[in-house]
């Protein structure tokens, strides 16, 4: 297995979820030292567990990522702690849908701009000024295939993915010339549990592997990708 993370600190806010288990998981088999938020204790566990002698390396911090005073503790914490932090993979997100717009209720809204927007807003602001103090850093952001294709019945959560890569973007251009990179990753359905048991008659063949994901996500994060700023890049597999 590859080392190229050794040495490095990668935060990945939601890193105990569907993509994130994978993505936390994949920065320890390649040598990082790696803090997640999470908000569910057993799935933390569950992360230790899989980690297996990587565990080590691994820590958790039970975090609101969409408060900013939250978000700033923790990011203070992990400096403090490993005087570095190299990359942040924004895995937190939220899924809501199904209904058209006039007959969603105005709640959903906030809650997805909530998880899919402010989230990664919030982090932002948090890592940069210690990235741009490095003069390095990756930064991640999962947005999702609807930030460009807009699907029926789900127009709070395209808004809020689309505002996200709009975000994103905006930051990257920021950033340009700093050393510090930002880029997103548009996912289609991806193949977890969770979305198993919402479309059971689905075809999970054709869904992108969290494990897959998680790969193109590293390397975003590596020295290997230093020219990529400013992308989205989609990871379909498949569907």
């Amino acid at each position: 297995m590859s080392e190229r993370f050794s040495g490095k600190v990668a935060l990945v806010a939601g890193g105990t979820g569907g993509l994130g288990r994978a993505v936390s998981l994949a920065f320890l088999q390649e040598g990082a030292k790696v803090a997640v938020t999470y908000l569910k204790q057993e799935e933390f566990d569950a992360l230790k567990q899989a980690a297996g002698a990587d565990a080590s390396r691994l820590g958790g911090y039970v975090t609101d990522v969409t408060d900013e005073s939250a978000v700033s503790q923790l990011v203070g914490k992990i400096l403090t702690e490993h005087a570095r932090l190299d990359a942040l993979v924004n895995a937190v997100g939220g899924y809501a849908g199904g209904k058209p717009l006039w007959d969603s209720e105005s709640r959903v809204l906030d809650q997805m701009l909530a998880l899919n927007l402010r989230a990664g807003y919030a982090l932002s602001r948090a890592v940069v000024p210690a990235m741009l103090k490095q003069k390095h850093g990756a930064i991640v952001n999962i947005a999702a295939k609807a930030a460009l294709d807009h699907p029926a019945g789900a127009a709070a959560y395209a808004a809020s993915k689309a505002a996200a890569l709009a975000l994103f973007d905006s930051l990257a251009a920021d950033l340009k010339g700093s050393g510090v990179r930002a880029n997103s990753v548009l996912p289609s359905i991806i193949d977890t549990e969770a979305n198993r048991k919402a479309m059971p008659e689905s075809d999970f063949a054709l869904w992108p592997k969290p494990e897959d994901i998680a790969r193109v996500i590293l390397f975003l994060c590596s020295d290997d990708a230093r020219v990529i700023h400013g992308a989205a890049i989609p990871v379909y597999g498949d569907s």
